[in-house]
């Protein structure tokens, strides 16, 4: 498999065709910031999620009434992407449909993902295209898991502030799907102390949304986080895994009850014929 190996003087980053996933971020004295991917815990390392977030009911998925097999997060993390453009600090990965895609996702389509590495920071940006003749309705979202606890802050206590200073509702979820009922925000005034327990029943979503940006960090050392055109938002890690994932999504599992159409699932997008979607996100590695 060949990797796509990008930086500068402060960042380094290596992306592999597969799911065009990023596979590690490291800064210029030697520090490593991404989840090295741990099969034990969760062989994932910034997975991007298409054509649908989270998990369908049985998972399956219908269109126009016929119903589709599609495992949790779609199928775009498990595809091989074909590399189309790359330079020293840049790399851009497309997915297209085919053949086998159709089987599962009726829809013609090409999925472009574009990874940048700017100062310390890298920028992840993804294009979804409706190269067909007929409204195309779908999820996407990203999955970057963090090392937590960051480099050298071992047993020092970990925050996600967000940028809005907000209290967003959250909502958990029953066997990957959501249970629509409303729960308090963990977060006061913007502000969430990490610990393990939080994940005992699994992510953390919410589903309104948690502004456009955060601080994820301890003391001086932290990752600044930010996303655009991806309205909902989610917290995970597994308990007793060294990673913490900071999910932005346009769309999320279906509801506990709800239909498995996936024009129907919550925040779904839908692209006409010929238009395109443009969704992104820009980690910048602090101290």
């Amino acid at each position: 498999m060949d990797l796509s190996r990008i930086g500068n003087e402060q960042v380094s980053v290596v992306v592999s065709p597969l799911g065009a996933e990023m596979q590690s971020i490291e800064t210029s004295d030697g520090q490593s910031w991404l989840w090295d991917g741990d099969a034990a815990f969760w062989g994932g390392r910034s997975p991007v999620l298409f054509p649908m977030v989270g998990k369908a009911p049985d998972d399956h998925i219908s269109v126009d009434g016929q119903r589709y097999p599609m495992g949790q997060h779609g199928f775009a993390r498990r595809s091989d992407f074909t590399l189309v453009a790359s330079d020293a600090v840049s790399c851009r990965h497309e997915l297209k449909a085919s053949q086998s895609s159709r089987t599962v996702y009726p829809f013609d389509f090409v999925l472009s993902v574009a990874h940048r590495v700017e100062g310390r920071a890298v920028v992840v940006t993804a294009q979804v295209h409706n190269s067909g003749d007929r409204p195309m309705p779908y999820g996407i979202g990203f999955h970057p898991a963090f090392v937590w606890p960051l480099p050298g802050c071992d047993g020092q206590v970990h925050s996600v502030v967000l940028d809005n200073g907000a209290e967003p509702k959250m909502v958990r979820l029953s066997g990957g799907l959501v249970k629509p009922a409303a729960l308090p925000s963990p977060f006061a005034q913007g502000h969430l102390r990490l610990e393990s327990a939080l994940f005992d029943s699994d992510a953390m979503v919410f589903p309104a949304g948690a502004g456009a940006g955060l601080r994820y960090g301890a003391g001086d050392k932290a990752i600044h986080f930010t996303w655009e055109n991806l309205p909902n938002f989610a917290l995970w890690s597994k308990p007793g895994a060294s990673f913490v994932c900071l999910e932005p999504w346009h769309g999320t599992a279906a509801e506990v009850g709800g239909s498995d159409a996936l024009d129907e699932r919550p925040y779904v997008e839908v692209l006409g014929p010929g238009a395109t979607g443009r969704y992104g996100f820009r980690a910048e590695m602090i101290g």
